[in-house]
């Protein structure tokens, strides 16, 4: 009888798991774990199978939709993948069969049943930290995360991460900066939310375009497939469709392997996943649910969930009510927080702790203290110190041992060297995007790495190109020169549009010709060959073609590149990573540690007209990285040491791949030029003054 075989194959798995955890209880936890619900398993076992794998949770309502000499061919087909997508059993054809199984006794479908349930038993369950932010955004959430992941990594833990976007875009690559801050670029192309950077450069990571899961994707893919009749006449809602397409998402990324520092590919065992916004907030609805959803799929003892809300002060006393309300919102949705994290510019206080605690329903110990720190590098440190660890290895049921401690002490001295260093570099930023420091975020990243690197204290001067485009007698203008003039260093990052671009011409102008170290970044290196054509070539109308389609072929210095799309602006440029050929003896050769080969970020629809090169050469300027595969595409540009201290310039985006012990080379390179120039100037001043005393006396 099919009861009979179901009370074998429950015994084979507690037989099973015994002999590999040595414990009973151990072994009802493993069985547990792999998707059985305890109280089906042992009130009636045949339940268990059929309600994991057919979705029924009730006897009766099992006993009505399949007939019993079926009900072993629909759960194979279930267990193979074999069953339409969100279809219900129903009578069938028992020749019908499932792929190579047709005909088969139903002692073989049994067998198969067993082994593949036996599989299911032994696979590892994904661990899920999920965490969510209330009261307003920009809080700390991205951070908190990023920091989660680098706990999990202490220990000895395999994280991955994905940041949830509720927006209706496909990706950030159509976004404004000003807006939505920087398009971060991940090496396969894709143009994602700049919370991504932080998880790369913390977990020290290279993640995928699926780690970035907007709503606009998840309504696109049940669109394609309703359109494919994959749904077979269903009505597609969001309960079940799009809440199981979320779902499926984060168990499919969770598991797809992920690159590490030294090349490879590791297979994560726990997923970091942040919801942006704020709860509440009517478009994050959904994968609220689908988180709801996820907590019952996969069993509480796989998910902790970790909510980061803001504890305003107000006349010295540190309010709680608006975390009260964020959680009463996602306990109303039916979502209760294992951890609450409490944002605030103080350490939490013992009675907001308390009051926290009471009115949440979270445990005091449960409750970390985040308050405002010197950088952000001393929080993983400080996770460590409030027991957020053994938290989560409560939670999880983690097998609990020592911290990676060379990590732990790692992070330490990171932090501490950036509060420690007192000589200040001071590196004028001139962009269009100057409004926030999001717009350039993971620029000061790869800044901030390299000033820890240089043992510097970084000092950014935020410059708006517009402003030095103004009037010479206008106040903006004289303001945006003076601060370019006190400058140890010059960089001018990427851009769109014509807007504000010839400011961007005119700093560049005054560090070539002045000397002081310069960096340029995509549209900052296409706008210093621009410069030199028109300054040194003669050609006054040199332009891109972007600002200006009236232009001669002599004039054409920038192009738009051959195979881009002129229609569509979405996920159209040349993307990813490239790989690069330096020249030897070259600055950026010397600073990529004698590479000849590297791989970079690229996002660009515009290059260096390659009909131009010999006469930019032959006035001094040198093209000495190319793309490695036809040779015929731009990618860095120099002034040779002896014309120039450091004037580098690169097409490709050296930032996103900056990590805090492993600074971008050409960052490093404009600090430590940056600290040659601060003396050099510091020694013109003195002479300088010197030379104001012996005039007065």
């Amino acid at each position: 009888l099919p009861g009979r075989g179901h009370v074998v194959l429950c015994l084979a798995l507690v037989i099973s798991a015994i002999t590999f955890t040595g414990s009973p209880m151990d072994s009802m936890d493993t069985i547990v774990s792999s998707g059985f619900p305890e109280n089906s398993l042992l009130m009636f076992p045949r339940e268990a199978v059929y309600s994991k794998y057919i979705g029924h949770t009730s006897r009766r309502k099992f006993g009505s939709k399949l007939p019993r000499s079926n009900r072993w061919h629909q759960t194979l087909r279930d267990l193979r993948g074999g069953g339409a997508a969100g279809s219900k059993p129903g009578k069938f054809k028992k020749k019908e069969g499932i792929g190579e199984m047709g005909g088969q006794s139903n002692s073989q479908d049994r067998r198969q049943l067993s082994s593949l349930c036996l599989a299911q038993a032994e696979k590892k369950p994904l661990k899920y930290v999920i965490v969510t932010g209330g009261v307003l955004s920009g809080i700390g959430k991205g951070v908190t995360a990023s920091s989660i992941g680098v706990l999990l990594k202490m220990m000895h833990r395999k994280p991955t991460a994905i940041k949830i976007d509720p927006y209706l875009n496909i990706d950030a690559g159509t976004m404004s900066p000003l807006e939505h801050g920087e398009v971060y670029v991940l090496e396969d192309g894709g143009e994602t939310d700049l919370d991504l950077g932080n998880y790369e450069r913390f977990m020290d990571v290279k993640l995928t375009n699926d780690s970035n899961l907007t709503t606009g994707k998840v309504y696109r893919s049940i669109i394609e497939a309703e359109r494919r009749g994959e749904f077979l006449g269903k009505t597609v809602q969001v309960i079940p469709h799009v809440t199981g397409e979320i779902r499926a998402w984060m168990d499919r990324t969770g598991r797809t392997p992920i690159g590490m520092a030294d090349g490879g590919k590791r297979t994560p065992d726990t997923c970091v996943i942040e919801l942006g916004g704020t709860v509440g907030d009517i478009e994050s609805m959904p994968f609220l649910e689908a988180i709801r959803e996820l907590q019952l799929e996969v069993g509480r003892s796989n998910v902790v969930v970790v909510h980061v809300s803001l504890i305003p002060e107000i006349h010295g006393e540190q309010k709680t009510k608006p975390t009260q309300h964020s959680i009463q919102k996602m306990r109303e949705i039916g979502i209760y927080p294992d951890v609450l994290v409490a944002r605030s510019r103080w350490p939490l206080r013992d009675s907001a702790r308390m009051k926290l605690s009471s009115f949440c329903n979270v445990p005091q110990e449960n409750i970390i203290s985040m308050p405002d720190l010197s950088n952000i590098y001393h929080i993983p440190r400080m996770l460590v110190d409030q027991g957020l660890h053994r938290k989560l290895a409560s939670q999880l049921q983690l097998k609990t041992g020592p911290l990676d401690r060379l990590l732990v002490n790692n992070w330490g001295k990171v932090a501490k060297s950036m509060d420690s260093v007192t000589e200040e570099i001071r590196i004028a930023l001139v962009g269009k995007y100057t409004g926030g420091s999001d717009t350039y975020h993971s620029v000061v990243k790869a800044l901030l790495h390299a000033s820890i690197s240089s043992n510097q204290k970084l000092k950014i001067l935020w410059i708006d190109s517009a402003d030095l485009e103004l009037p010479e007698e206008s106040e903006e203008f004289c303001n945006a020169w003076r601060e370019l003039q006190t400058a140890h260093g010059i960089l001018v990052p990427g851009g769109f549009g014509q807007r504000a671009h010839l400011g961007m011409i005119r700093a560049i102008h005054y560090a070539r010709i002045r000397r002081v170290p310069f960096l340029g970044i995509c549209l900052g290196m296409q706008l210093a060959v621009v410069e030199f054509a028109r300054n040194e070539l003669g050609i006054r109308r040199a332009d891109s073609t972007e600002f200006n389609s009236n232009l001669s072929e002599d004039e054409k210095v920038i192009i738009f590149m051959p195979e881009g799309d002129t229609e569509n602006m979405g996920g159209t440029m040349r993307l990813g990573v490239r790989t690069t050929r330096l020249i030897p003896n070259s600055t950026t050769y010397r600073y990529y540690g004698a590479t000849e080969l590297i791989q970079e970020r690229h996002r660009h629809r515009y290059e260096v007209n390659p009909h131009l090169l010999s006469r930019l050469e032959e006035y001094g300027l040198r093209f000495v990285g190319k793309d490695a595969e036809k040779g015929d595409r731009m990618e860095v540009v120099e002034l040779p040491l002896e014309s120039h201290p450091y004037y580098v310039a690169t097409q490709f985006h050296p930032e996103f791949n900056t990590r805090h012990q492993r600074p971008s080379p050409p960052f490093f390179g404009l600090l430590q030029a940056a600290k040659k120039h601060k003396v050099q100037m510091m020694a013109k001043e003195a002479e300088l003054s010197l030379e104001e005393l012996e005039q007065g006396t």
